[in-house]
């Protein structure tokens, strides 16, 4: 069947297309349709991901915007805490050029004069054979050590009654190195010199030190850990047998208050009854005697904010790594050390104070403490961890970031510092012990650092919660986002008397409190090598 014819002409009005397709359908005008049926889709994509462009450069923007916002913000927080650092060491700098620029010869007294210290900076400098006696008294000055004692003199008060005004003499002392018998001087005068060439070091045959007493003690304090009946039996008979040697006794007003409810035979027994009094201790104690342990010490120590007469601990304690001594056989111990020489340990001790974020000047930083052990920080009753960020000389040391840090002394180096991992340290070692405790890292170490060196331990103000820091397990302090921490060595060690020498005793502690190294010998009968 042959298909149906088809006339345009009748079909064309019934077509869907106008008379302007048509006309599109030249040659021209289809060439251009083309190009703009393709065009359109491209020009479209293209503002879409120009859209999409500007957005995101927005955003970093944005980004880039809070960056130099909270670099600028770091820097000024930067330069506020270091406003406050130099602020403090000048006020440090001040205190001790305060201290120096009172310091006379002993030859300047005068009457109504206050007493003269003098104190060691390099004992090498000044420290001589125990075999040189023969020389004279000479004044010693310096930065680091104890201070020799010479005669002191009532300030003159008008309050002060005739016999508070008469003179009152402290028996003075020397340091020398103990040569151990040696005939001949091995010693060096400077730690290190610097000879054709050649650095050498100071040639010493021990570096033992040893006081011995120019001047007979006419002084002792007593001090003794409470609520025990054996530590004050023994108190009492030590205060008889002193009493017996013609010295001065003093004793804390609650030994006094059981002392005389026991026997008025007591009443000779000298004490304090205010703050004020225990700050002129050291005016007029020769030697202080601890009966109890290591935290009697700590108490001893505490009771003095600058100089610290000798100490001679006795064991009435549980462990005992600062008491050598036996209270079983204290007249021997006593009547020895009151006759001198005496083989003694310089326990160096941290200086710490609290820098509030408030703080506007120097003026209102916090009393300076003083601890023998360590300074804790840690995150108290908080459940998040610590975060602390920690300086060295105004160098980044560390963020710590677990249960907090315990900055320790060498002699704390058995205490709380040990228990965290920190090394045991010999307490005539300069140093002090940066400590973590329990840090979240794998990779986090205790150091040992030189003495020299200022600490900030500092609590960011993006912390999550508040630090607390201890002083000798004692005196908490609350430190809130901004606070910070300052600690450096104090220039007023703590002289502790040998049973033997200090590295004797220091053995014999961790032996006997630890039992360092304690397990059974291997046997001898097995195999051997061919």
């Amino acid at each position: 069947m042959a298909p149906e014819s088809f006339n345009s002409n009748d079909n064309a009005s019934n077509l869907p297309y106008d008379d302007g397709f048509l006309d599109s359908l030249s040659p021209l005008n289809s060439e251009k349709a083309v190009k703009e049926v393709i065009e359109q889709p491209l020009v479209e994509g293209i503002e879409d991901h120009l859209v999409e462009f500007s957005e995101a450069m927005r955003t970093v923007g944005k980004v880039l915007r809070r960056a130099a916002e909270g670099k600028a913000s770091a820097q000024a927080e930067a330069s506020e805490w270091k406003r406050k650092y130099e602020l403090e060491r000048e006020k440090n700098m001040q205190l001790e050029n305060k201290v120096l620029a009172s310091v006379e010869p002993y030859h300047n007294l005068e009457p109504y004069h206050t007493r003269t210290e003098k104190k060691i900076e390099n004992p090498a400098q000044y420290l001589e054979p125990m075999h040189e006696t023969n020389e004279q008294p000479q004044a010693f000055c310096g930065k680091n050590g104890i201070y020799s004692h010479e005669v002191l003199w009532d300030k003159e008060q008008k309050s002060y009654s005739n016999a508070r005004s008469k003179l009152i003499r402290k028996a003075s002392f020397k340091l020398h190195w103990s040569c151990k018998g040696e005939k001949h001087d091995q010693h060096k005068h400077d730690v290190v010199s610097f000879e054709k060439g050649n650095i050498t070091t100071a040639e010493r045959s021990s570096k033992q030190i040893s006081l011995k007493w120019e001047s007979p003690p006419q002084t002792v304090l007593i001090l003794t850990k409470p609520n025990s009946i054996s530590v004050k039996v023994i108190c009492a008979e030590m205060v008889r047998w002193l009493r017996e040697k013609k010295l001065n006794i003093y004793v804390e007003p609650r030994v006094r208050t059981e002392l005389v409810a026991e026997s008025s035979y007591y009443n000779f027994v000298q004490t304090w009854k205010d703050g004020d009094g225990v700050l002129l201790l050291h005016e007029k104690v020769d030697l202080v005697v601890t009966l109890g342990g290591d935290g009697t010490v700590l108490w001893a120590a505490s009771l003095f904010k600058g100089p610290v007469p000798p100490i001679v601990p006795f064991s009435l304690g549980s462990l005992g790594f600062m008491t050598p001594f036996h209270s079983e056989q204290y007249k021997e111990c006593l009547k020895s050390l009151l006759q001198g020489p005496i083989s003694i340990t310089l326990r160096h001790r941290l200086q710490c104070h609290v820098i509030r974020e408030a703080a506007k000047n120097e003026y209102e930083t916090e009393e300076p403490i003083l601890v023998l052990n360590e300074v804790t920080i840690d995150r108290g009753i908080s459940s998040f961890l610590t975060n602390l960020e920690c300086y060295c000389d105004n160098s980044f040391v560390t963020c710590v970031q677990g249960d907090g840090l315990i900055l320790s002394t060498t002699s704390g180096s058995t205490a709380y510092s040990l228990a965290a991992g920190g090394s045991m340290v010999h307490p005539q070692v300069p140093g002090i012990l940066f400590t973590p405790i329990c840090p979240h890292s794998l990779s986090f170490r205790p150091l040992i650092l030189p003495e020299h060196v200022t600490l900030r331990i500092q609590v960011p103000f993006n912390s999550r919660g508040h630090a607390w820091a201890s002083f000798d397990g004692k005196d908490r302090k609350q430190l809130a986002p901004g606070d910070a921490l300052v600690c450096s060595m104090s220039v007023w060690p703590v002289p502790t008397a040998c049973r033997g020498d200090s590295t004797n005793d220091f053995l014999h502690s961790i032996h006997e409190g630890l039992h360092w190294n304690l397990r059974k010998t291997q046997s001898f009968d097995g195999p051997r090598e061919s």
